[in-house]
């Protein structure tokens, strides 16, 4: 298993930045899949970009072009850097960790993104 600890929410205004560190502990982070979700008040739980082992990225169609999501893999750590944020990106965000043949499937507690101005 794999622990998992996000940093870098905060309030932010509309076309404003903000980077998200995921920190991993244990080992073999380089074989899992990182992802960030991310959850709105009385929304569910979706997708926002996840990185394969060997760093093949996907995004969801809402983020595409403003959002980069990157790992490194000395430092088991996973980023989301958001740029040009909405009023509609505000959620809490979390990072999540899986091995889908070892049946792992983690998450963190999340960070609070809110944006408003």
């Amino acid at each position: 298993q794999v622990q998992l600890v996000e940093s870098g929410g905060g309030l932010v205004q509309p076309g404003g930045s903000l980077r998200l560190s995921c920190a991993a502990s244990g080992s073999n982070f380089n074989y899992y899949t990182m992802g960030w979700y991310r959850q709105a008040p009385g929304e569910q739980r979706e997708l926002v970009a996840d990185i394969t082992a060997g760093g093949r990225t996907n995004y969801a169609d809402f983020v595409k072009g403003r959002f980069t999501i990157s790992r490194d893999n000395a430092k088991n750590t996973v980023y989301l850097q958001m740029n040009n944020l909405k009023p509609e990106d505000t959620a809490v965000y979390h990072c999540n960790a899986k091995r889908s043949l070892f049946g792992i499937d983690n998450w963190g507690k999340g960070t609070l993104v809110t944006v408003s101005s």
